[in-house]
């Protein structure tokens, strides 16, 4: 019997086969004009910061946000992004992206794999696509993101604790018309702040277990998402909603020696969401809202436990233009309460945070950004079971873009 994940998998491959030997128009099988190494970009940016300017609990830290706040903190390298990608036929997209900022136990600035994925063009203008490989997961918007456009230094715990690194293996379905494709991209290009181009529609399966980490059952997990920028005006507003289900694995090397547990340490992994984003022209408002269940630790029993979970976020900004310069100043506030369940014993979580500053831009492929953060976190784990710490800090980062 074929598992529903299995049945979709099997449906995609059989549509895009239907749909690819349908195409009879001769313009979309000619080969490019150049040689398709002459028509792939080379981009990036990279991050520089430092977290511990007027910093008033060294023990108030964010392991999923950034690794340097806190005691042994420095002066740290978050991103260094270099982006290859670039399409070989006219309906096939090539993107390969990797970090040279990761972390091995206690080795940092080494490569990892973010992004490595093709995109199949099942119409002449690519208003479906089918993407396979490892890429993000189309679930929250800031997830979707890219951190070289987001105004808060880390993304928000409410929605990113959904996957690490915002990225998994997997295959998924995107439509969206060409007019709206269009939009997606100069939303990004325009310098608005947008998530880029993920479809108006999206449906996909993955292994679950997050990004750069094999499938260790075999279930896969499955994900929709519907979102629409809708033009009014001069202003330009998208609602979404999106769901995922599936079944995650704690796996031995996410357990403390002596932690309880399910049986097979599968636990239920199902979030919906929903949000919108006003885009900055010139005020600016993200707002997402997620509710689910998830394993969780838990601290009266020592075990990791299937818990519900629930927690949201706004970003409210403004955008100034001074003459070439550009202003950003933003502010969030962020709530949680449940598991992570890529951390240790899936570390349990309540989270009660503020955060305010400025983004300055003044030349396209410089930015620097201020930002004050004032947080009251819960987090507790087998070794840590009491564990509620509240902080203040003022980070700064450098961002160069080409």
């Amino acid at each position: 019997m074929y598992s529903g994940p299995r049945l979709l998998l099997t449906a995609f491959l059989i549509v895009a086969s239907v749909l690819l030997s349908a195409q009879s128009d001769t313009t979309a099988r000619k080969p490019l004009k150049k040689a398709w190494y002459e028509t792939f970009s080379i981009r990036g940016y990279g991050q520089v910061r430092y977290n511990r300017l007027l910093e008033t609990n060294e023990k108030f830290k964010c392991e999923q946000c950034d690794k340097s706040i806190g005691e042994s903190g420095g002066v740290f390298i978050r991103r260094a992004r270099v982006i290859i990608s670039g399409y070989v036929h006219p309906r096939l997209y090539i993107y390969l992206q990797p970090d040279f900022a990761s972390t091995a136990g206690t080795t940092g600035n080494i490569g990892q794999l973010r992004d490595w994925y093709m995109d199949v063009g099942l119409d002449k203008e690519n208003t479906f696509r089918l993407r396979f490989g490892q890429s993000k997961v189309p679930y929250s918007f800031e997830n979707l993101q890219s951190s070289q456009n987001r105004l808060p230094l880390d993304r928000a715990d409410p929605t990113n604790s959904a996957s690490s690194n915002e990225r998994d293996i997997g295959a998924f379905l995107y439509w969206a018309p060409k007019k709206i494709r269009d939009r997606f991209k100069s939303l990004v290009d325009d310098g608005l702040k947008g998530s880029g181009d993920y479809g108006v529609f999206a449906i996909g399966a993955f292994n679950g277990q997050t990004a750069n980490r094999t499938e260790a059952n075999d279930d896969l997990h499955l994900v929709a998402r519907l979102s629409y920028p809708f033009a009014i005006k001069n202003q330009i507003i998208e609602p979404f909603v999106a769901g995922y289900s599936g079944k995650y694995v704690v796996t031995a090397d996410q357990r403390s020696a002596g932690v309880q547990g399910a049986t097979d340490w599968n636990y239920d992994d199902t979030r919906m969401l929903g949000g919108f984003c006003l885009y900055p022209q010139p005020f600016g408002l993200l707002a997402e809202y997620n509710v689910g269940r998830g394993p969780e630790f838990n601290t009266a029993t020592d075990s990791i436990e299937t818990s519900d979970l629930s927690g949201g976020f706004f970003t409210a900004t403004y955008r100034i233009k001074l003459g070439k310069h550009l202003l950003f100043p933003f502010a969030r506030y962020q709530v949680y309460e449940g598991g992570k369940k890529h951390e240790l014993d899936a570390r349990s979580y309540t989270v009660n945070d503020i955060e305010f500053g400025i983004e300055w831009q003044p030349i396209k492929n410089f930015e620097l950004v201020c930002e004050y953060y004032i947080g009251d976190r819960r987090f507790e784990d087998y070794a840590k079971p009491d564990n509620q710490q509240k902080g203040e800090l003022l980070r700064i980062q450098a961002q160069f873009n080409f």
